[in-house]
């Protein structure tokens, strides 16, 4: 055949193989929609998706593959989809690489032909209702990488068919109804990420693929050994019988009392030694009295001239109520000094309305929180004349001098975003510090929940922002006052406005003042790798703890060994792993991850934290630079949003 007769063949079957190809990819991305629509009509009436005549590339939630044949993502977090997923839908979706139902109220099992995905590398339906056990086929993911079933009503063992997912880093399923045992050989070479807590029909042994997760993964359930306490027997294993002996015949007289019956000598002994301790309690008895009336009569030498006049105790209501303490000396004896009355020491000028050491004692007082530098309280003076924040300091071992005037530094600390210092009072068992009462509530409680008055909150992401904004002005400004470093930044230490675009930081520079007396690993969420010695947390070690508040922000997840009754997680280590997989989407707290019109802002804050938790401390940017950046941040999402209706939005 002539070279160019060749050339026409050829050219007349690539032609053939492109329109067949394209006719192919067509009917490829037909069906895709009929499954997108089915599954819109079974869980989702509400999604705003067009009919079946135009192409769902451009749907919310929907992403398409790069030549548009192929849907190859399908994320709706927070979408109010409820009901059952029906066989049909998402099985149909055989090109899909991500699911994401996550944070909806479907219910049901997860669907049976989810196997038909084969390409799916990431799914995540934590934060449902789903029941029943996990379907057989869904062991044929052979791609998958990252799985989350937390938080819904998954029942059954915990298959060893999970090692056929080799490929599986991402393993989630706390917050279920699993029960029986860990399979033994489970063997995951790539898991980075596991957690199984908060099932308590789950029993046996960790096995030893997992002794290297925290024990918190394993929590609130009945597992043991690895992280959690050594596995014990219960119930050992009885010998098999053996033929009973002949019963002997009853010993003489003469053996039974000396075997079957105490000696006189013996008895004797017992006599001697009750006697003995009975007289050693009773000098005990007489010394302690003795010493109780010399305190009477007297102060002790070894009292400290400065024992506090304050108590706190706290009624079954949760109130508080400060008083003086009625178990220590006469209030004449610890309330004075060489000029007079001990007094609170007011270092911020005199407050609007008055008040004294006597006033606050007899205010009644509501714990707003605990943590390991002390307890803060909101006072209300008697007839509400004024409410103060109060802190009651931890104990520590800190002279009067020094505790002067460190806090006369940080009283001289005057911006905006920061919770003013008004007064201080200082003995050598209790330490206070009063501040004007700012804000509504912690940014911790309005994110994660924290009882009481303060509800977990619809914060939209502009709110997010604005209160990043006035967070990283406050420690700003503490950065360019000489030498300062806040030394203890994390969430329950911003204070949010009742408006909820702005905020102030709290407890800055007790860390120095009192962080030789708390254990490194109370603040392991928040704490920048390099510090060993919270005294000397540097500006950069600021930065890292704000970065990671940044991700909780962003991701609505506690750090870990920061909320009481959230397990937390390495926020920093977390995300870079979603990141690095390009499925950046899924670390966006649901309530902002529809957030179509900031989604720009949204990853360029994302990018600044994580820049902010750079393991070297060197590539981490300045507070000033954060802060900059962040009000860039702002600007844009308020000029590409109608400010009036995003809070509705957003809900």
């Amino acid at each position: 055949m002539p070279r160019a007769a060749v050339g026409v063949v050829v050219a007349l079957l690539w032609c053939a193989a492109l329109i067949g190809g394209g006719a192919g990819a067509g009917q490829d991305l037909a069906a895709d929609t009929a499954a997108l629509l089915a599954f819109r009509d079974a869980v989702g009436p509400r999604l705003p998706w067009a009919s079946s005549s135009s192409s769902p590339c451009g749907w919310r939630g929907v992403r398409c593959d790069a030549g548009g044949g192929r849907v190859v993502a399908l994320q709706l977090p927070g979408a109010k989809l409820v009901g059952r997923v029906p066989t049909g839908t998402v099985g149909n979706l055989t090109a899909l690489r991500t699911l994401s139902l996550r944070s909806n109220a479907l219910s049901g099992g997860i669907p049976a032909d989810i196997g038909n995905c084969g390409e799916l590398r990431a799914l995540y339906l934590q934060g449902n209702q789903l029941a029943g056990e996990v379907p057989e086929g869904f062991f044929s993911l052979l791609l998958l990488q990252r799985l989350d079933l937390s938080h819904n009503r998954i029942t059954g063992s915990i298959s060893p068919e999970f090692n056929k997912l080799r490929r599986l880093a991402t393993l989630y399923l706390e917050n279920n109804s699993l029960n029986g045992t860990l399979p033994v050989d489970l063997d995951l070479p790539k898991l980075q990420l596991f957690n199984v807590s908060n099932n308590d029909q789950l029993t046996g042994a960790v096995p030893a693929s997992l002794d290297g997760k925290p024990a918190s993964a394993f929590s609130g359930t009945g597992l043991c050994g690895g992280p959690l306490s050594p596995c014990t027997n219960t119930s050992p294993p009885s010998p098999s019988p053996s033929p009973s002996p002949p019963i002997p015949p009853p010993p003489a007289a003469s053996q039974d009392s000396k075997s079957s019956k105490l000696s006189g000598g013996a008895i004797a002994g017992i006599a001697v030694g009750a006697a003995a301790a009975l007289l050693v309690a009773l000098a005990v008895i007489v010394l302690l009295c003795f010493k109780r009336g010399r305190r009477k009569e007297g102060r002790p030498a070894d009292v400290d001239e400065d024992a506090s006049p304050v108590s706190v105790t706290v009624a079954r209501t949760d109130k508080v109520e400060v008083k003086r303490s009625r178990s220590r000396s006469r209030p004449s004896q610890q309330t004075t000094t060489a000029s007079g009355a001990k007094k609170l020491v007011f270092v911020g000028g005199e407050p609007e309305v008055p008040y004294d050491l006597d006033t606050l004692l007899h205010a009644s007082a509501e714990v707003l929180g605990k943590g390991w530098l002390g307890t803060t309280y909101r006072a209300t003076l008697e007839g509400g004349a004024a409410v103060v924040a109060v802190k009651r300091l931890r104990e520590a071992p800190i002279a009067e001098r020094e505790f002067r005037d460190s806090v006369a530094e940080l009283a001289a600390l005057r911006h905006e975003n920061l919770a003013p210092l008004r007064a201080y009072f200082y003995s050598r068992d209790e330490k206070l510090l009063v501040s004007d009462f700012v804000g509504a509530g912690a940014l911790s409680s309005l994110l994660h929940g924290g009882g009481g008055a303060v509800r977990r909150a619809r914060l939209g992401f502009t709110s997010r922002a604005r209160i990043a904004l006035a967070a990283a002005r406050g420690v700003a400004f503490i950065h360019g006052a000489g030498s300062s470093s806040h030394g203890n930044i994390k969430s329950s230490n911003i204070v949010v406005n009742r408006t909820h675009d702005g905020a102030y930081v709290t407890d800055h520079g007790l860390a120095q003042l009192l962080g030789a007396a708390v254990p490194l690993k109370r603040v392991t969420g928040y704490r920048a790798p390099e510090v060993s010695d919270l005294r000397r947390a540097s500006r950069e070690a600021d930065v890292y703890s704000f970065g990671v508040m940044l991700l909780e922000m962003l991701t609505g997840r506690p750090p870990a060994n920061a909320v009481p009754g959230f397990d937390g997680v390495d926020l920093p280590q977390w995300v870079r792993a979603v990141v690095q997989e390009e499925w950046t989407a899924e670390v966006f707290d649901a309530s902002i991850a529809d957030e179509a019109h900031a989604e720009e802002e949204m990853m360029r804050l994302l990018k600044l934290a994580v820049e902010c938790t750079e393991q070297r401390p060197e590539r981490r940017p300045t507070m000033a630079e954060v802060a900059a950046r962040i009000e860039h941040i702002v600007d844009t999402v308020i000029r590409n949003a109608d400010v009036d209706d995003f809070d509705s939005v957003s809900q």
